[in-house]
């Protein structure tokens, strides 16, 4: 009896100190009050209750009579978490619960416990999860999962969370369903709770400009109740997370944003009480608590010592769904008094959403929440991409800041119904089996252990005989294949990858290119012909064809092959198939309407670009190098960025293309480079590559600058036949830019095009980009976020009417101060220093992989 008090005791003073802890969490009052509230601890008997408010019931009651044989089972390993993670309800054969409930938005969150239980071992919890027409999981891998998750502050506990819309009064099913006759379903938890109607699903009777809008238009997004929704992320400023019972009633919990910001920022600020919050119809006071709103995240204001130009969060997101984006703020700066003081742009995905985000010019005085919402669309690609947000001061604005209070992220079911995305890769390491072990699964006695070898022995000889004689065999039938075929494997080349992409016999080419019709010749390259074919009747695309007398081989083939078929984006060329017989290694790619950027630039007889054109192609062009280097799985370097590896597709969308020579980039944390043999294109190589043969992701960067230039000016990286100054642009460009004559360049055909601001802060980005230490070269997203101020700049001026660039005379007689003034290269975060290029016009050309000599419209 006396351990029994001192246990309760215990408890009493533990429960007593949480709740004081929970003081200090500015608990929300219940402000909505759900009509259904379920809370179900799956396989437990009794009934209990947690410190997050929560009273977990008992599933006995839920389970559908027609589940007869799943069990309730505890865990062999207790969790140290708070909740239904004591006892799970788990079935080789499907098991549904069943819950009566009114019309209306729902929450269905579920909560998982990945670890063993009695006779069922974690590895083989394989399932999937259907709640009435919506597939919430499918294939769901626990453990994968679990292990994927890197929060140690709730190892091996999975959340998820969905929104659903029932239509009418009925039982909502929730049925969990094994994947094989060998895997399980499990399930520790199951939380439903009402929601008002137009939290997240869009009111019929609202004005159209309040609801939530496609990323780069003014196109609305109805958030119809047919479409059920998955939080992938629920997010306040600050380090700090608000937790279910601090929510607005609706178990909500609001985690900190500080674990996704990828850019520096200020310490996020907490306002007190001072200013009370005034709610509106549009944002009621069940939007979230008072601490979101409360909780500001700034980029900060420029000093000398800490240069800044945005502030980016990168959220993991699967592709191939459409995303529902609500971005809470509220201004409670006492200094920002009027419309006009904090002006910001927002990018999504790198596509602007807004380039005039104004608070106070949303709700027209402090303390007024306001949520703006959008949705963006991510293209099927890899399993996993990250969604980004980013957040540009306005050159407008008095004060060069941005903030934002909260970040909610949606993903939203496709045309089947579904949320379910793909498991993360298994882990790579080799499982390690001991002697012991091995002797102990085999049951081997020492006194049997010789005759057992033996008996092995002479069964691995006989083995070996065998595969020995069916090896000669299939080898002289490979032999006479190739002769009949006349096929060649260079080396002893491993087999092509055919479940990449897609395998075209020889025949199906001949029949694409009209046996190879010169007159189907889009252009001629290092690697060979390039044609304009047909497949499948009427598709057109670009066949590039080996020449016999070309100096590449198997091996750049092969890596454009296995580079391409694993990569897929908007700016990236996409790879259709290859064909690999008859002597013949020929790639088939989708076909480029509009030819490559340099078509378009100078030497040619088509259309000029416009100064706008040439800027939107040179953020796409950007943001696929971007994809290159941050994206995909391994870091990724061109290594033959030039604009003739630039193309364009039939609405001018930019494509980066010929991956032959590209790279994986470092791999480990401690390497900053590849040593690689110098390979690229002349005009175009990287110095610092090409002195040390040391390779980085920089490397693209310089000869991305390049091409930046070549975009400015309309002429090629050398000229043999100019006077000596004007033969290398980017000497030439470094010594017009630090004389403040960067003006004397421009191409002649941009004439009364471009704004000033906007020709300044061009030639910066351009110039950053080429300064000889490669480690002070910003970042292709750096790039991406500048380039897209510069656009920004151009259509801002001409929208003012400004007076756009006339001629070289405006900045003649200028000095680099005068030119790039402090209030424009402040805020551009790039370094503008050391230009010297001393070795650009010594540069030894590489034959490289498709380099198009005579390119055309493809």
């Amino acid at each position: 009896m006396e351990t029994t008090c001192r246990q309760s005791a215990s408890g009493t003073i533990l429960l007593l100190l949480q709740l004081w802890c929970f003081s200090f969490i500015s608990i929300a009052e219940d402000i909505y009050d759900p009509t259904e509230l379920f809370s179900i601890s799956c396989g437990s008997s009794t009934n209990f209750s947690t410190l997050d408010t929560r009273n977990w019931t008992a599933d006995i009651h839920f389970l559908s009579p027609t589940t007869h044989l799943s069990v309730a089972a505890p865990s062999l390993t207790p969790s140290t978490q708070q909740g239904p993670y004591t006892y799970a309800r788990l079935s080789h054969s499907p098991f549904t619960y069943s819950f009566p409930l009114t019309p209306g938005p729902k929450f269905i969150r579920l909560f998982f416990y990945s670890t063993s239980y009695q006779n069922f071992n974690r590895s083989q919890a394989c399932f999937s999860v259907k709640a009435g027409p919506y597939t919430l999981l499918q294939g769901f891998n626990a453990s994968l999962n679990a292990d994927a998750d890197d929060d140690p502050s709730h190892s091996d506990i999975l959340f998820r969370e969905y929104c659903i819309n029932l239509q009418d009064a009925e039982n909502l099913n929730i049925i969990f369903i094994p994947n094989t006759t060998d895997s399980y379903a499990f399930i520790n938890g199951i939380e439903i709770v009402s929601m008002p109607p137009s939290l997240y699903y869009t009111d019929p009777d609202e004005d159209y400009t309040e609801q939530p809008q496609y990323v780069g238009t003014t196109t609305p997004y109805v958030i119809e109740n047919k479409f059920a929704l998955e939080t992938m992320y629920r997010l306040k400023a600050g380090d700090h997370t608000i937790s279910s019972s601090g929510d607005t009633g609706m178990l909500r919990t609001w985690d900190a944003d500080s674990k996704y910001l990828v850019t520096q920022s200020e310490e996020s600020i907490e306002y007190k009480a001072t200013t009370n919050l005034s709610f509106t119809k549009k944002t009621p006071n069940y939007t979230a608590p008072d601490q979101v709103f409360r909780s500001v995240r700034n980029m900060g204001m420029n000093d000398s010592n800490n240069i800044k130009n945005n502030i980016t969060w990168h959220f993991t997101v699967d592709s191939g769904f459409t995303y529902f984006l609500r971005l809470y703020f509220c201004e409670l700066n006492p200094r920002f008094n009027e419309a006009g003081f904090l002006i910001f742009s927002i990018f999504i995905q790198d596509q602007l959403a807004t380039d005039w985000a104004d608070v106070f010019l949303w709700t027209k005085n402090w303390g007024v929440p306001v949520v703006r919402e959008y949705v963006v669309i991510i293209s099927e690609n890899q399993k996993k991409v990250n969604l980004s947000l980013k957040m540009h001061p306005n050159p407008k604005s008095r004060v060069s800041d941005t903030q934002i209070n909260a970040i909610e992220i949606f993903k939203i079911s496709n045309y089947k119904g579904s949320l379910a995305g793909p498991n993360p890769d298994p882990p790579t390491q080799p499982a390690v089996v001991t002697h012991q072990d091995s002797n102990k699964k085999i049951g081997v006695s020492k006194k049997t252990l010789p005759a057992v070898m033996g008996a092995v022995f002479g069964v691995l000889l006989l083995t070996l005989f065998i595969v020995a004689f069916f090896l000669v065999k299939r080898k002289k039938n490979i032999a006479v294949e190739s002769k009949k075929h006349g096929t060649t494997r260079e080396g002893g080349s491993s087999s092509l990858p055919s479940n990449l992409c897609r395998h075209f016999s020889i025949s199906e080419i001949i029949a694409a290119t009209n046996n190879f019709d010169e007159l189907n010749v889009l252009g001629v390259g290092g690697f060979g012909n390039v044609y304009k074919g047909y497949i499948d009747d009427s598709t057109p695309v670009a066949i590039k064809r080996l020449k016999p007398d070309s100096q590449q081989g198997l091996k750049e083939f092969m890596n454009e092959i296995e580079m391409l078929s694993q990569l897929r984006h908007l700016h990236l060329v996409s790879l259709i198939g290859y064909c690999y017989e008859s002597n013949e290694m020929i790639l088939v790619y989708n076909f480029m309407d509009r030819g490559t950027l340099r078509g378009h630039l100078y030497d040619t007889d088509n259309p000029l670009l416009s100064w706008k054109q040439r800027l939107q192609i040179c953020i796409g062009a950007a943001r696929g190098l971007h994809y290159l280097h941050t994206g995909a799985k391994q870091m990724i370097i061109h290594r033959d960025v030039k604009s003739t590896n630039i193309l364009l597709d039939e609405k001018w969308v930019a494509k980066v293309s010929d991956f032959g020579l590209s790279r994986i980039g470092p791999t480990g944390s401690s390497m900053t480079h590849v040593s690689t043999q110098v390979k690229g294109s002349i005009g175009y190589l990287d110095p610092e590559y090409y002195k040390r043969q040391r390779l980085t992701e920089k490397s693209d960067v310089y000869s991305y600058g390049v091409v930046l230039l070549e975009v400015l000016c309309g002429r090629q990286p050398l000229l043999r036949t100019v006077e000596k100054p004007q033969v290398s642009l980017v000497d030439w460009a470094k010594h017009r830019y630090e004389k403040g004559c960067l003006g004397e360049i421009v191409d002649p055909a941009l004439k009364g095009q471009i704004a000033p601001q906007c020709l300044r802060k061009f030639g910066e980005v351009a110039l950053s980009c080429l300064v000889e230490d490669g480690t002070q070269r910003p970042s292709m997203n750096d790039v991406v976020g500048m380039l897209e101020f510069v656009l920004q700049l151009q259509l801002q001026d001409s929208a003012d009417g400004n007076v756009v660039w006339e001629s070289s005379g405006d900045y003649e007689g200028r000095t680099t101060k005068d030119m790039f003034s402090s209030s424009h290269s402040n805020s551009s975060g790039l370094n503008t220093k050391s230009y010297g290029n001393e070795e650009s016009d010594q540069l030894i050309p590489q034959n490289v992989f498709s380099e198009l000599e005579d390119p055309k419209g493809r």
